[in-house]
């Protein structure tokens, strides 16, 4: 079995943990090929194996690449998922940052995590994307996201007005300092930390969320992935910045834009005892009585 590693920074205190990964793949015969950048700053501080194979772009992953793993938090991964765009490669996150919504196996599961890679003993979570389409050429060949679509005014602009459109008919204008759209996978990201509702990942559905709303009735709402989004954009400064995850772009306000579901998803694999009910309850805290620390 072979598999790609991806990560993009090295943190020298996950140096133990990174060692024990490698051994784990070699003792169960899997194949490691390893972002370059990321090969670059490990080989002179942990025992690599000879001969490895590494890769710099989506275009150097081999069919026969089973699965990509992804070492660090969410942000990691959602790097990953541009790499693997549609060639359909599984993406399995170990947890090297603090939440972990998106790379759900903790550092203390990778013995466990890498057996059941190489015994194929996992569940995959099939996972929905945005597309975006634009007037004008952005987010080069990757104009799609796993999280989130979102519309923001710059720093120190005033709050911006977004007309909304559902399938050419207007929805709602929003006075605000931006606009999230956020897949079901993105529900627990950054729509949440605006008051965005959780939804489920196979609920076949968008989150709209506006940021900080200048009318406090307007909430979010959920449509169905069917539909196509479009929006135009009124503003005092010239610009506003249009975000894909964590990738965005300064364009003028005129750009014309609108979003609609990906014609092709991201496969994320985890470990069967781990589902998405409790990823709520671990990672929210949910049921829990802070009080009384050894109950519920």
């Amino acid at each position: 079995m072979k598999v790609a590693i991806y990560s993009r920074v090295l943190d020298l205190g996950h140096l133990t943990d990174i060692q024990l990964f490698f051994e784990e793949l070699q003792q169960e015969h899997i194949v490691p090929v390893v972002f370059r950048e990321f090969y670059e700053a490990l080989r002179a501080q942990i025992k690599l194996p000879d001969g490895l194979a590494t890769f710099s772009c989506s275009e150097e992953l081999a069919d026969d690449i089973e699965f990509i793993i992804s070492l660090g938090g969410d942000g990691t991964l959602l790097d990953t998922a541009t790499l693997v765009r549609d060639k359909g490669i599984p993406i399995a996150g170990i947890n090297f940052g603090r939440l972990g919504f998106l790379a759900s196996i903790g550092r203390e599961e990778m013995q466990q995590a890498m057996r059941a890679l190489s015994r194929r003993s996992y569940i995959i979570d099939n996972r929905s994307l945005i597309h975006l389409d634009a007037s004008l050429p952005l987010f080069h060949d990757i104009p799609y996201a796993l999280n989130e679509f979102a519309i923001h005014k710059r720093d120190v602009s005033p709050m911006v007005k977004i007309h909304t459109y559902i399938n050419g008919e207007l929805l709602n204008t929003y006075w605000a300092d931006g606009l999230i759209v956020a897949t079901p996978t993105g529900s627990t990201g950054y729509s949440l930390s605006c008051q965005g509702p959780v939804v489920f990942p196979d609920s076949g559905s968008f989150v709209i969320t506006p940021i900080a709303p200048h009318n406090l009735n307007v909430r979010s709402i959920v449509i169905p992935d069917s539909t196509i989004l479009s929006f135009e954009i009124e503003s005092r400064s010239e610009d506003i910045i249009v975000a894909l995850d964590a990738r965005r772009e300064i364009v003028h306000k005129s750009v014309q834009l609108a979003v609609r579901k990906e014609t092709f998803g991201i496969s994320l694999v985890r470990l069967t005892e781990n589902n998405f009910l409790q990823t709520l309850r671990n990672k929210l805290s949910w049921g829990f009585d802070k009080r009384n620390p050894g109950g519920a």
